[in-house]
């Protein structure tokens, strides 16, 4: 039945479609209002429309500047009728040519003609419709400067479709930079101004998000949003007014999104009043239960972004309008968007502040709701969920005691062994390193699950965060850890692997490759049966350090490696039978950085422990390369007190044997 329908439709509509062939103009613009009134309102129309292939002949008549103005009216209404559609009518347009065929329209037609006006309509509502075809737009300064001047100087209907498709239009830095230059923050501190009672709602929501968008994470773009004026105002104050509380909902909104997006720029600092009285009490106040769930979703997010990073915003946030009820009520709301909303606010709230993280945990039921979370279908909840626990675990308390009780490595480790993306497997990993301390419980359990073999395939990411990440976790786990553990690590790593780690080009991820080396080289017991298996391998990676153009951080941590070794009964040997390294040693006892003057007493202080067995003949061996020499020199030299008390007990452990 359905397609008998649609047949009938086509054949009692086949009369008028002719005549848009038609070389009469009459004819033409007769059967171009017919077919628009038959299109109005009707999806069906539309689709049925499309299906006849009219949409070439439309974008014709629409062009040729040659025909009467009325008929390319008539046929960009049609379009942008059409392109109300439904998401397969607006993919039609798009792939035969609609969006390109108006963007070169607008180039065209003068700024006021009723054209230009149906053109932008029909753009808005094919842009509209994700995936928006951004690429029929070019960043071309005339283009955009006209479109701009519409904006300031156009109907009401233009000027909304103007904003409305820029800001959809502006997705990176080039879109932003083009805009700023072809003059769009004059356009919009222009459409934001209007009397007493700010501009109307459908002028001012896009204006608000295009500037929003345009300041994001741009520095040069917010600066000059900063000091653009329309009249007597600039921008912030503009926004200032709009966050107040008699302005409608979306208005608010969006004026605390561009405060917020400003000063995350850099171009407001936290205590401006625009941002402390203006931006966050907004936010807040739209995050409560009065509020429309949209609305609440987007504030939590907001005010996540404003506070992420300053902890003077996280602890005004946290008692600023009962926000930890208003946040852990947004957790309950049935949208994907409320409930990431919410997890990334409480994320930002605790990111530094441990009484904050305190108040957030013992939110009623919140740790449910991120063990929940993490196992959510919805992929963005589970990576909000993960955010919100990586900032809870940074808490020493609440690994021993919320965390365990919830059990939330195990959810966290399905996450990790599902192949996530990198947001979340980065994220997740970070988390990992919190809850693998040597105090939390969570740890034994994790091991159970393959932590060590996940983290290992971790270090090998061609992504520097999540080789970080993997190798940091190691060495957490590492500390004070048992010796099975310990040679688990070591046999799962390999050799080859720590090689190619020391020589990292992130100087933190080989910062970390030695602190694993360090934790997995203590215990005098644990220390003599790793290097009795894995000797040379440890010894290369120390000399290829302490030789390499590595900075002085990075030469610390491989002299403390040899420390460790030198407290080995039978591992010291090893240094003591490798002359280049105990070379080494002289010369940085001699070295002008105290950090490595001190890191080279504590190899020479195990070496040289008079109470150990071979302690004689190590000492004539350190006295014959220079060691005795070099803590001589060091001793009358002016030193820290902690510093010079070693060297005067080091050379006390030559003296007894003397």
């Amino acid at each position: 039945m359905q397609q008998i329908t649609v047949f009938m439709d086509i054949e009692s509509s086949r009369s008028y479609i002719d005549e848009l062939y038609s070389s009469d103009e009459s004819k033409v613009i007769e059967a171009l209002v017919t077919l628009k009134n038959s299109v109005i309102g009707s999806n069906r129309q539309k689709s049925s429309v499309i299906q006849q292939g009219v949409v070439p002949r439309l974008l014709q008549l629409m062009s040729d500047e040659a025909l009467d103005p009325n008929i390319r009216l008539e046929a960009t209404i049609i379009i942008g009728s059409l392109a109300k559609g439904t998401p397969e009518n607006v993919s039609a347009l798009v792939d035969q040519g609609a969006a390109t065929a108006l963007v070169e329209l607008l180039k065209t037609v003068p700024v006021t003609a009723k054209l230009a006006e149906a053109g932008l309509c029909a753009l808005r509502s094919v842009f509209l419709h994700p995936p928006a075809p951004v690429a029929a737009l070019p960043a071309d300064m005339r283009l955009l400067t006209k479109l701009t001047q519409i904006a300031r100087e156009g109907s009401p209907t233009a000027r909304c479709c103007v904003v409305r498709i820029l800001s959809i239009w502006c997705g990176g830095t080039l879109e932003q930079e083009a805009l700023c230059a072809a003059g769009a923050c004059s356009a919009i501190a222009a459409l934001l101004s209007n009397g007493r009672n700010g501009p109307p709602v459908a002028r001012a929501t896009p204006a608000l998000e295009l500037l929003a968008n345009m300041c994001f994470e741009n520095s040069n773009v917010a600066h000059v949003a900063l000091n653009t004026k329309h009249g007597d105002n600039c921008i912030p104050s503009l926004l200032t007014r709009l966050v107040s509380r008699d302005k409608p909902l979306a208005v608010s909104l969006g004026a605390a999104r561009c405060l917020t997006f400003i000063h995350r720029a850099h171009q407001l600092p936290a205590r401006d009043p625009k941002v402390v009285f203006g931006a966050l009490p907004c936010l807040a106040r739209l995050c409560t239960k009065e509020m429309p769930e949209e609305i609440r979703a987007k504030a939590a997010e907001t005010l996540a972004y404003l506070a992420e990073v300053d902890t003077s915003l996280q602890r005004l946030a946290a008692i600023s309008n009962h926000l930890m009820s208003s946040l852990a009520d947004i957790v309950n709301c049935p949208s994907a968007a409320a409930k990431q909303g919410a997890f990334k606010c409480f994320a930002s709230l605790g990111a530094n502040d441990e009484d904050i993280r305190k108040r957030i945990i013992e939110t009623h039921g919140l740790m449910m709701h991120i063990v929940s979370g993490m196992n959510n279908p919805e992929p963005s909840i589970r990576l909000a969920a993960v955010r919100c626990l990586h900032s809870l675990s940074r808490s020493v308390q609440q690994l021993r005691t919320t965390f365990q009780d919830h059990a939330v490595w195990r959810p966290l480790m399905q996450l990790l062994n599902d192949s996530p993306g990198t947001e979340l497997l980065t994220v997740g990993s970070s988390t990992l390193c919190n809850l693998l301390l040597e105090f939390s419980p969570a740890k034994e359990p994790m091991l159970d699950q393959g932590a060590v073999e996940m983290l290992c395939n971790l270090t090998k990411r061609p992504e520097a965060a999540l080789r970080l990440n993997g190798i940091w976790a190691l060495m957490n786990m590492a500390f004070q850890a048992e010796q099975k553990v310990k040679q688990r690590i070591l046999c799962c790593l390999g050799t080859e692997q720590m090689f190619r780690l020391l020589g990292d080009s992130d100087t933190r991820v080989i910062m970390k490759t030695l602190g694993l080396l360090r934790n997995l080289l203590s215990t005098r017991q644990h220390i003599d049966a790793i290097m009795s298996e894995y000797s040379s391998q440890i010894m290369q990676a120390v000399i290829v350090v302490l030789e390499g153009s590595y900075p002085a951080e990075v030469k610390e941590q491989a002299l403390c490696i040899l420390g460790n070794i030198g407290d080995g009964e039978k591992a010291r040997d090893c240094i003591m039978a490798n002359e280049d390294v105990l070379r080494k040693l002289v010369d940085y006892l001699a070295h002008p950085e105290s950090k490595l003057q001190e890191a080279a007493l504590f190899v020479a202080s195990n070496l040289v422990r008079g109470s150990e067995t071979g302690a004689r003949a190590r000492q004539a061996r350190l006295a014959e390369l220079g060691v005795l020499r070099a803590l001589a020199v060091l001793r009358a030299r002016p030193l820290a007190q902690h510093l010079h008390d070693k060297v005067k007990t080091a050379l006390a452990q030559f003296n007894e044997l003397t």
